[in-house]
């Protein structure tokens, strides 16, 4: 029953397909309004620099992605992870802990388009993971609690002058699980962007997909949302997450254009010799091979006039960098994240409270890609039983954030050990927060301690 489920993910998309395009082809009404569309579409058209103000003159700053691979660094920064507990939950840890490694590039393009996907397949007797940014997917229906239920992926395969592009349908009926596959194609050079539909068996990797699949008894869709949990201002009443940048767009557009400016203003000042070409003693010759020197025919045998202006750089420089200022307090960033931490003119008040505003806002990703993750290895498990991968057990799953943002880790761990000794806090406690322990696991410790004790007073008392 379950052999056609297999491998539903089988490749990534190039493009972002317009929501009028998916809701005519599956004759469904996509849960994200016009103005979400459109803002998700430039999120990433800032992300990989082809933002619309940009030109032959106005170059990218590429501060879209680095503010988006910032915070993706901040959230992972000596993260730790893994599911314990069982022979089922080694398995699952096997793959969660490839899917751990790449999160952190992965996580970028998701905090630059508000948030994405954890959808995991089956291949052989292994599971996998791919990573869908929510550009490249749209949402069909949300339960009361404002999670997606019902959700459409899109994959591409592009071969002999036409494009195959499939969609997959997945739906949450209480507990009934429904998969449905369609795929169409078009021509390289068409306009369409899907083209007519055509059997999934016209295509070699699509073949053995079944066009509708139900599975019983699931509890939660099987692909988890990780949202960036910030206020959406684009559209209130979706629950989809928005870009770490978004509320900075317009300042992201003066910097390119002001860095650009200074580019100019280095350019134009670039030192130059204007010279009548008969007052050059090597002719044409010299004036071929010489950057600065640039003839004329002034008339004058003795014309020589040298060019080199004041560069106006600093006023430039000032203007960046308040740009980025604002930028970091608009993304909330620490000062002196991305902008000249030598020249914060902020009092030690301001400073500390913009560390507190960042460590905030990380702490909150760091809530919402947890509970994702969380809801991948309910995922990874519900797949076990699907396939029979792995023997019946269960599972637990720990993690562990850096909290050093904010909080001095020497200072705070010095303050842990004293309430220890003066046993306000007890050593299953210490351990669990130390490295991020289950309770099973610090008691599994503190046991390992106490045997090794014994062991040690024995040989003492020899």
């Amino acid at each position: 029953m379950f052999e056609k489920v297999k491998n539903w993910i089988l490749g990534g998309i190039d493009k972002m397909f317009s929501k009028s395009t998916i809701e005519q082809a599956l004759k469904t009404r996509i849960a994200i309004s016009d103005e979400m569309d459109k803002a998700i579409e430039l999120w990433l058209k800032i992300f990989t620099n082809n933002a619309p103000w940009l030109n032959k003159e106005i170059k990218s700053s590429e501060m879209g992605s680095s503010i988006a691979e910032e915070f993706s660094r901040l959230i992972t920064l000596e993260m730790k992870s893994e599911v314990t507990g069982s022979e089922r939950a080694n398995f699952i840890n096997d793959e969660y802990q490839n899917v751990l490694k790449l999160l952190p590039n992965k996580l970028a393009l998701f905090n630059a388009v508000g948030g994405g996907f954890f959808k995991p397949y089956i291949k052989g007797e292994k599971i996998y993971v791919d990573f869908v940014p929510q550009s490249e997917c749209k949402p069909i229906k949300y339960d009361n609690a404002g999670n997606i239920i019902s959700v459409v992926f899109t994959s591409e395969i592009a071969k002999n002058e036409k494009i195959y592009t499939r969609l997959e349908k997945h739906t949450l009926n209480g507990t009934s699980y429904e998969v449905e596959n369609r795929a169409f194609m078009t021509d390289v050079k068409s306009s369409e962007m899907l083209g007519k539909e055509i059997p999934l068996s016209s295509v070699e990797e699509w073949k053995e997909l079944s066009p509708r699949t139900i599975i019983e008894n699931i509890e939660k869709p099987l692909f988890s949302y990780y949202r960036v949990p910030l206020s959406n201002n684009i559209d209130p009443k979706s629950c989809l997450g928005i870009s770490v940048y978004s509320k900075a767009i317009d300042n992201i557009r003066k910097l390119d254009i002001q860095e650009a400016r200074l580019d100019y203003e280095y350019d134009s000042a670039e030192r130059s010799i204007y010279a009548d070409i008969n007052a050059l003693k090597n002719g044409d010759s010299t004036t071929k091979r010489s950057k600065i020197v640039k003839t004329l025919n002034a008339g004058e045998d003795n014309f020589y006039k040298e060019f080199s202006p004041t560069i106006r750089d600093e006023a430039y420089i000032r203007g960046i960098n308040k740009i980025k200022q604002n930028i970091e307090f608009q993304v909330q960033l620490a000062y002196g994240t991305i902008s000249d931490p030598n020249t914060v003119d902020k009092t030690a008040t301001e400073i500390k409270t913009s560390k507190q505003r960042s460590y905030s806002a990380v702490s909150k990703m760091q809530d919402s890609l947890e509970n994702a993750l969380r809801h991948l290895v309910y995922i990874l498990d519900v797949y076990c039983d699907l396939y029979e991968l792995a023997p019946s057990g269960k599972y637990e799953v720990s993690a562990e954030w850096d909290d050093s943002i904010i909080v001095d880790a020497e200072v705070e761990q010095r303050i842990s050990m004293q309430e220890v000794d003066k046993r306000l806090m007890s050593k299953k406690r210490y351990l669990m927060r130390r490295y991020g322990l289950t309770e099973e696991q610090a008691i599994e410790r503190l046991q390992e301690i106490e045997k090794e004790n014994k062991i040690n007073d024995i040989f003492d008392e020899e």
